[in-house]
Order: structure tokens, then sequence, then C-alpha cells
């Protein structure tokens, strides 16, 4: 059997593709795959010309994340060029270079209609929450990702964008989560003009996360983290304070004297499940998977801010249970807002913001790594090795 596009171009149904293949938590390899095909008639399907290695990725790789099955592929930041596309398809061409959003969606459904693509009602049958997420297990639809020569894209008239003719391609995989997720935190962080804002997490989010806090009026931005090259990005990338926690006997204590005891305005948590700090909070999430992730990062954020602010969650989480400190936050009359991220719907103004040099993402960038040695870069990633903050994936197919 052979699928054909409109454009007359195919693929034979046995065709072969290196693809990154999950085999158990910390084990993954590299294997021939079938070529994805259209299934669809709003399908296309794209050549991955870059994807990148998440965060959020650690928390498949490290075996947190319910119904993550043998044999997908993982990654949900990935850009590439249009191979093939269905009968319906109207948006995109075949040779046309796009990124694509990490969420899958349909854009009619109640929430899409919204903006709340991430939540879209149509796309994961699994989940009553999350919407669809490109490689991020069968909790959130069963999508393979993009860290392989081709990926199958969903709703190709919807997600997809053309990169513009300005933008570099390594700007434009960070625009698919990282660059947008952190820029949407500091938005739910509603922050005014001269506000506090303390950023939990100096990774990729993290820093995109307290970078945009200034383009929003922040009068004082801290990072927290406890690697030391990383606080050393936050403080010439983002231009913020920097504090490593283990450095003191209570950070939130440090915190509340250094904000006249009052505490942080807003509270960003780019940290999530895997967070380091209490030991037990630690291992009873990461080692005997009691709770859907450590919540270290969200305790510090909700002891840490005044009465009144908000926090900001970015940091991804499981749907178990977490031992969160609510009743504080009630009783403090904080305002707590969360989601993954709408990506879509930040894109047009973090357009106006990197062609005018506000934000140059792949600044951040610190390994690029062929596909066949993904498993490496996981490993240097998940151990914090050789100064590493963003891994760029770059498939043989590119």
């Amino acid at each position: 059997m052979t699928v054909f596009d409109r454009t007359g171009h195919d693929f034979p149904k046995e065709a072969q593709m290196r693809a990154m293949v999950y085999r158990g938590p910390y084990r993954i390899r590299v294997e021939d795959k079938d070529m994805p095909a259209i299934e669809h008639p709003n399908d296309a399907i794209v050549r991955v010309t870059r994807a990148a290695i998440c965060g959020s990725d650690l928390h498949l790789y490290h075996g947190m994340m319910p119904d993550t099955r043998v044999g997908m592929t993982f990654g949900h930041e990935f850009v590439g060029v249009v191979e093939q596309v269905g009968p319906s398809v109207q948006n995109l061409s075949r040779g046309d270079r796009v990124m694509v959003p990490f969420n899958v969606f349909c854009g009619t459904c109640f929430y899409c209609a919204r903006g709340l693509y991430s939540n879209c009602h149509n796309v994961n049958p699994n989940a009553t929450a999350v919407g669809g997420i490109y490689g991020y297990s069968h909790t959130c639809g069963g999508y393979d990702g993009g860290q392989a020569e081709y990926v199958r894209v969903p709703f190709a008239d919807v997600g997809p964008s053309i990169i513009p003719a300005w933008m570099d391609v390594d700007d434009a995989v960070l625009l698919t989560d990282a660059l947008a997720t952190g820029y949407f935190g500091a938005q739910l962080g509603d922050i005014v003009e001269g506000d506090t804002v303390v950023v939990f997490g100096a990774g990729p989010v993290g820093l995109f996360a307290a970078k945009s806090a200034w383009l929003m009026g922040a009068g004082r931005v801290i990072v927290i983290d406890h690697l030391d090259y990383r606080l050393e990005k936050a403080r010439t990338f983002a231009q913020a304070e920097t504090r490593n926690f283990t450095e003191y006997d209570d950070i939130v204590v440090h915190l509340k004297k250094t904000t006249d005891y009052l505490g942080a305005d807003v509270a960003i948590d780019a940290v999530g499940a895997e967070a380091d700090g209490n030991l037990l909070q630690h291992v009873t999430a990461t080692k005997l998977k009691l709770q859907g992730g450590s919540p270290v990062a969200l305790n510090w954020a909700i002891d840490s801010v005044r009465k009144g602010g908000t926090i900001s969650v970015m940091g991804a989480y499981g749907p178990m249970f977490s031992a969160i400190k609510f009743g504080d936050a009630m009783n403090k009359g904080l305002t707590l807002r969360m989601n993954q991220c709408p990506v879509k719907r930040q894109w047009p103004r973090l357009f106006e913001h990197v062609r005018n040099g506000y934000l140059k993402p792949s600044n951040i960038v610190t390994h690029r790594i062929p596909l066949e040695h993904i498993a490496e870069g996981y490993h240097i990633f998940s151990a914090k090795l050789d100064g590493c903050i963003k891994t760029l994936v770059v498939p043989n197919a590119a």
C-alpha cells in the first residue's frame, strides 16, 4: 500500500525511520520505526529538522508519568519541513518550514474557542483535564513525538505555523514550548509595575519566565536554584538576582528578610515534580512514587509570597496526590494560577519580541546532539553534567 498526498509525494507503507524509543525508566535508544502515515484527511507528515529535550521529558525518562508505554517516542518541542499533507489540509503545502506547538488541539471545541488549546476536549480520550501533548504518554493522548526523523501532525490546519523567513530555526524550536511556557508563567503572575517576582528553578522555563517578568514591568526578579552554573545563566541571560538555596538554613526565611518581611508579590514555580530541597518529600515522590511529584518548590512558593500575592505554576506535576500546603494558601488569600501553556496563543506577541531583539531564545542552548546520540543527551541533561541547560536534537533526516 502507498499513501499519496495531493502533490503526488508518497511513502511506501513499509518505510522505516530512525526514532528515539522508550524501553523503561532510564532506558531509551534509537531504533528503526515505521514511518508515520496520514491517518486523517487533516494530518500532515513533518520531517523534523530540530527537536529538543525538555525538563518535563525527564518525568517520562524517570518513570514518573503514568501510562508511559514501551515503544513510545518522546519529544514535544520540534520544528521541521512538511513532507506530506492530507487531502483536506488547506494552510500547508509540501516544503513549508513549520513550527508545531506542543499542544495537539482541534481548534473548534468549547475550550479551543476560548483559547484554552492545552485543554482541548476532542484530542485525548484518556484524561478529563489535559488535552493532547506530543510524545507525552497515553495519559496525554498517546501521540508519538518529534525526537525522530518524521512525525505525524494531526489538525495540521490548526496547530502548526509557517516559520517566518527572518526567524532562526534554533529560536523557532524553543517557541514550541520553553519560551512560550516561561512567558505564559509570567503572564499568569499578573505582574504589575514594580512587583518583586521570585522564580523557583533556573532551567529553561525558569530562565524565560524571569526574562519575561521584566517585559511585564517587574521591579525586581529573584531566581532560586541549587546549581551554580544555572544561577550564573540567570544572572547573565535574565539579569536576575540569584540565590542558591543550599547556602541558606531556610530559603523562605531569607526571602522574607529580603522583602521587608512581607514576601514576594509573585512567585513562579518553574520546577514541578522533581524539585530537590526537602529530602523526605523528594524521596516519597521520585523514589517511592507515593506522590505525583515533589511539592518542595510549590510549597516554598506558598510560604515565600506575601499575603494576597499570586502564584503561577508552570512546573509539570503528575495526576497523583501531592502534599501541597493548600490550607496556608487559603489562609493567606493567595491566587493560584496554572495550566499547560496554550502555546499558539502566545506566538503573535513572542514573534514581535524575538524580531525586535528583546528575546533571543537560542541563547540558552548549551548542547546540540545528533539523534543517534540522544540517550547520552538524556543522561547529560538528567544528571546536570557539562553545564547543560538546553539540548537541541538534530535528526539525520535534517
